[in-house]
């Protein structure tokens, strides 16, 4: 592992992130240079200090983890990425992965394994906290090809419109790039937005985006 990695630390919690800095600091080669409570800070902060590895809170006030990652990749910002979160939801984990997070560490073990996990991280490998390693194998393990068929039906209630907006989703456009693109309003993504979910039967704010990037093979 080469030199002094930069890091930045987001979470909501003065006294987690303490923590967090002082294990980090252990190692010599680590260098904390930038801190951050809330998704937006932390953005800036990524930024400002172009930092190779941010370790964000899944769960942070303005932003949450998953939107900044979805704005780092938008924005092409160079930098690893390593989840703390509280969520042992296999769900979770692979939404994660599909984003290109290089490292899940859960809370309750983060101050014994963050050090590990950046260190893995900054040479190129994933991290994932042991008690998820059963979650991953099934993942490796899984056909790609076992729920193809029923997504595919799925698919088939979508518009030629819907898919070509489901398809710039999962490039991690925003509604108003689809919209430049597609020259089409704002609201009018919006509502496109809403039907494939309605369609796909997705719920939450995240479910579409991790749905597209998921199967983006198959638009």
């Amino acid at each position: 592992m080469k030199a002094d990695i930069k890091i930045v630390i987001a979470n909501d919690h003065p006294l987690f992130r303490r923590g967090l800095r002082q294990m980090i600091e252990t190692d010599l080669r680590l260098k904390i240079v930038g801190e951050a409570d809330d998704g937006e800070i932390a953005l800036q902060r990524i930024q400002e200090t172009e930092a190779e590895i941010a370790i964000l809170d899944v769960a942070m006030p303005n932003k949450d983890g998953f939107e900044v990652v979805q704005a780092l990749r938008e924005q092409k910002v160079p930098v690893e990425v390593i989840f703390l979160t509280m969520h042992k939801d296999e769900r979770f984990l692979n939404a994660a992965l599909d984003l290109g997070v290089k490292g899940y560490v859960l809370k309750d073990s983060a101050l014994l394994e963050i050090a590990d996990a950046i260190r893995a991280v900054s040479a190129g490998h994933n991290y994932i906290s042991p008690a998820l390693s059963t979650y991953l194998v099934k993942r490796s393990s899984s056909n790609p090809f076992a729920e193809s068929s029923p997504q595919q039906s799925k698919f088939d209630l979508l518009t030629s419109t819907e898919r070509h907006v489901l398809k710039l989703i999962a490039a991690y456009k925003t509604s108003k790039e689809i919209a430049a693109e597609l020259f089409i309003s704002t609201r009018t993504v919006e509502h496109h937005r809403a039907n494939i979910s309605q369609k796909l039967e997705l719920r939450g704010s995240h479910a579409l985006l991790q749905f597209a990037v998921k199967h983006q093979a198959q638009l």
